[in-house]
């Protein structure tokens, strides 16, 4: 993650990432997720469904 710029590391990082599945939570009612992508780009995601590969799961936002 060093190659990604200084905004696009704050952007994309694990906090960032929770913030905003607390924020879905509260407004949706809907249990989030806060999953590791595998891509440099993208580290983490937010969704509202269960990934199949529970090693996937960093945060579950009930």
């Amino acid at each position: 993650m060093s190659a990604l710029s200084p905004l696009r590391h704050r952007l994309t990082s694990f906090e960032r990432c929770y913030a905003v599945a607390t924020q879905l939570r509260r407004e949706t009612q809907i249990n989030q997720f806060v999953i590791r992508t595998g891509m440099p780009l993208q580290p983490f995601r937010v969704t509202a469904r269960r990934p199949a590969d529970e090693d996937q799961i960093l945060a579950w936002v009930a």
